[in-house]
């Protein structure tokens, strides 16, 4: 696990009085001298006996800043182990706990890998929401576990697993109850009190929040004539874009243009194109994750996406986007300028217009009708049935902040975290300046132990308090964090 702005582990176990400065240096000497495969210092110091699992897993929850898990308290659904290969879950260090219908919770003994954690989420298209475990253990477990799948088995139960059927869930997925047992977060001593912060420490629910978030809502301008179809382009290559844009309008058609995911996701909305020209590495938000989104909605599930990238290469590929993401279509870079025209073309034939326009607004209007019913089945106490309209009016729309806002904040109030946190983060893609969203984001992180990106939100959210008072009392909560 890398240092980055993360206090190291050693300093961790001292000042926690977990090792004593002599019995460190052996074991970090020890570590020095061992030729083969390096056990990791938090692994050696429990197989000593110098401190018991607990309290090295709170060491490195708060070196990490986000929760640890204890392997041996867990019951996992063998399912799980579906979404990633044996190997690469040895060769990593990971173990997926939870799998739910859009997250995975991740046990990891290097948290900080990024670039892991993202390949997960390519592959799987769900969000991850790692956690950190002991080395040995994981490697121990991935082993119990994928030997138990392979035997037929379709439950594994840590040796120290005690069912609690009657607790209330307080997270997500088939087997919550049984993982959120095993959760250990930063201690008290990481985390501040709740009435150091000034702020109101929880979601705020209030009728005005749930009927009508202030984000300012995307305005449909089209000055167009009706026989001009209209193309995003959407590429961070400066030089690609352009000349795209030269080639299609010289073509005859109207062309917009955007060089980030943000702002694609914003103009698919105001400009209401035809076709999307679509890079697949986009910054902010992938051309993967957009192409989802859209084709995912029935409000803009009709639009062509022609996808290109540099990086992907083959048919087998291509297919797979087809699959995975609904892509009707997918170009290599460097690709020809009349190949490129002709599937253009051919995929703005196949599609009318007058239909098309009347039923997007046709849907805008039910998905804002959903959004009054939803908030009327809260305010009346049926919570349930406020959450299913407002999924339901995401599958219309899955563009529309206020949907995402909205279900987030009856998500938290349910304790359904992680759900609450995936919505938030969707609402934040359609509007990042929001500060009521970012507020409840960044509560949220800390109540579930992700104290960095905690941190890293409440930091977003002091660039957009709505008074002065409100700043400081985010520049003391965060020096308490910190």
């Amino acid at each position: 696990m890398g240092d980055n702005n993360k206090t190291q582990l050693g300093k961790i176990l001292l000042k926690r009085k977990l090792v004593s400065p002599s019995q460190l240096s052996d074991i970090l000497d020890e570590q020095q001298e061992d030729s083969g495969p390096c056990e990791r210092l938090a692994s050696r110091v429990l197989k000593k006996g110098l401190t018991d699992e607990v309290r090295l897993l709170k060491a490195l929850s708060e070196q990490a800043g986000i929760p640890a898990v204890n392997l041996d308290e867990v019951e996992i659904d063998l399912k799980c182990l579906d979404i990633i290969p044996v190997e690469i879950a040895s060769q990593h260090v990971i173990l997926p706990i939870i799998v739910s219908e859009d997250s995975i919770s991740l046990a990891m003994a290097n948290p900080d890998d990024q670039r892991v954690i993202d390949e997960v989420e390519f592959v799987s298209g769900k969000r991850v929401f790692p956690h950190v475990a002991l080395h040995a253990h994981i490697l121990k477990c991935v082993e119990k576990c994928y030997q138990a799948r392979a035997a037929g088995e379709e439950i594994y139960c840590g040796k120290r697993f005690v069912s609690r059927m009657n607790e209330p869930l307080d997270s997500v997925g088939p087997s919550a109850k049984h993982f959120s047992n095993a959760t250990i977060l930063p201690d008290e001593e990481a985390q501040p009190a709740q009435d150091e912060l000034s702020l109101e420490i929880d979601i705020d629910l209030s009728e005005e929040a749930l009927s009508n978030p202030t984000a300012p809502g995307p305005a449909v301008t089209d000055e167009r004539p009706d026989a001009v179809k209209k193309i995003l382009v959407v590429d961070d290559e400066d030089d690609i874009r352009l000349l795209i844009s030269r080639v299609l309008t010289e073509k005859g058609y109207k062309v917009v243009t955007a060089a980030r995911g943000l702002e694609a996701i914003k103009m698919v909305q105001t400009e209401n194109p035809d076709m999307i020209i679509l890079d697949a590495m986009l910054p902010e938000v992938h051309g993967f994750d957009i192409c989802k989104k859209i084709k995912g909605s029935k409000k803009y599930g009709h639009i062509p996406v022609i996808m290109i990238s540099a990086i992907y290469r083959g048919w087998r590929y291509a297919q797979d986007l087809k699959d995975s993401y609904g892509v009707d279509d997918f170009i290599e870079k460097p690709f020809k300028l009349a190949e490129f025209v002709e599937k253009v073309e051919m995929h703005l034939n196949a599609i009318g217009f007058d239909g098309d326009d009347k039923q997007s607004e046709n849907l805008s209007a039910q998905a804002e009708e959903i959004l009054a019913a939803s908030v009327n089945a809260y305010r009346e106490g049926k919570v349930d049935m406020a959450i299913e309209l407002l999924r339901k009016g995401l599958k219309i729309d899955p563009l529309a902040f206020k949907l995402h806002y909205n279900l987030a904040l009856i998500l938290g109030k349910k304790s359904l975290n992680y759900q609450a946190i995936r919505e938030l983060e969707s609402a934040l893609d359609l509007e990042p300046s929001y500060f009521p969203a970012l507020k409840n984001l960044a509560m949220l992180y800390q109540k579930t132990g992700f104290k960095f990106k905690s941190i890293e939100t409440w930091e977003r959210a002091l660039h957009h308090c709505p008074d002065e008072k409100t700043r400081d009392g985010i520049k003391q909560h965060l020096m308490n964090l910190l």
